[in-house]
């Protein structure tokens, strides 16, 4: 009997994740014409709201720049804070495995506390819930978050005003996240000083708007990695994408773990990078307003939308060539969120 089953694939954030919300949830829920973008944008009596969750099932729990409480609201203010929003209110939920010590429980929640203070959000609601030793891997949490929009600027998850010409802009090295959660996991026999990026980025997003910067698009760059999200991108607009890979920053000791895994940086988790899509006037103004953050020093220029190869994200490699970057196929590190 061929039965078809989830497999680790479906929860990387690729083309697996993409069909089985479109094939399934979407296909169930009747809501077609649905925007997957990180939050869901309401309109209640005349007011543009931002409404996001996420789920949260990292193994280890505690990593070198962070915990699971930490990456749970960093997560949820993150998402809210690219669709244009200023993050408000956020819920937490917990799903815990009997027997989880009750310090690591403490600490966890220290953390999120801590978490909010600095993203300025509310935790207003949460619900708890404890199951027999096996039945889950020591602690998962659920987050959801709202955000106001104070600047009309709910068209930016859309991608809507993308166009030809408009240049793509990181705010710093890709695949920290990733590379410090694979070293903390003791079976793997390698360790690393690399620490995770998780941050919050609603204050350097809300810098570029404050100080008029022309975003057209944003995205926070997590599961499936940059060139996840610059295939999404190239699909909602019907154009191409060009994107230099000499430019785009990464460590050289997250290159090096890389080469000797067989990993792609381009498809890495981070969990404190965003890819903005700006007007090419706004370009230098970007960069310096960005480079005056602690989460935006190693902002770079990468790429550009163009009129060819429409729906396809072409690389400019460092050798002088060029390649087809693809949406992630497969998993390449599981439960690193």
């Amino acid at each position: 009997m061929n039965k078809k089953a989830i497999t680790l694939n479906h929860g990387s954030g690729g083309k697996a994740s993409q069909d089985l919300i479109r094939n399934v949830f979407i296909n169930s829920f009747g809501n077609s014409s649905a925007v997957l973008s990180d939050s869901a944008i309401l309109k209640i009596s005349g007011q543009s709201l931002a409404f996001t969750t996420d789920s949260f099932v990292i193994d280890p729990i505690f990593f070198p720049g962070g915990d699971i409480g930490k990456l749970a609201v960093c997560g949820t203010v993150n998402d809210l804070a690219v669709s244009g929003a200023i993050p408000k209110y956020i819920s937490v939920s917990f799903i815990i495995e009997e027997g989880f010590d009750m310090k690591d429980l403490e600490k966890i929640a220290e953390s999120i506390a801590m978490q909010a203070k600095i993203a300025n959000v509310k935790i207003v609601t949460g619900d708890t819930k404890v199951v027999n030793k096996g039945k889950c891997d020591k602690l998962f949490i659920n987050t959801s978050g709202i955000g106001v929009f104070e600047k009309g600027l709910d068209y930016i998850s859309t991608g809507e005003q993308v166009e030809q010409g408009d240049l793509i802009i990181i705010n710093g090295t890709l695949g920290d996240h990733s590379v410090a959660v694979l070293g903390a996991r003791n079976n793997l026999g390698f360790k690393t000083d690399i620490v995770s990026d998780c941050a919050c980025l609603n204050d350097l997003i809300q810098e570029l708007i404050c100080r008029g910067i022309r975003i057209k698009f944003m995205r926070d760059i997590t599961r499936g990695g940059l060139a996840t999200i610059l295939n999404e991108l190239s699909e909602i607009t019907n154009l191409g994408i060009e994107i230099n890979e000499k430019e785009i920053p990464i460590k050289d000791s997250v290159k090096g773990i890389c080469e000797v895994l067989g990993f792609d940086s381009l498809y890495l988790a981070n969990e404190g990078k965003v890819m903005l899509v700006i007007h090419p006037d706004d370009a230098e103004k970007t960069l310096e307003i960005m480079r005056q953050n602690s989460l935006g020093v190693d902002s770079k220029i990468i790429g550009e939308i163009v009129n060819m190869h429409l729906k396809m994200v072409v690389g400019k490699t460092g050798i002088g060539g060029t390649r087809i970057i693809n949406m992630l196929q497969g998993e390449q590190l599981p439960r690193i969120c």
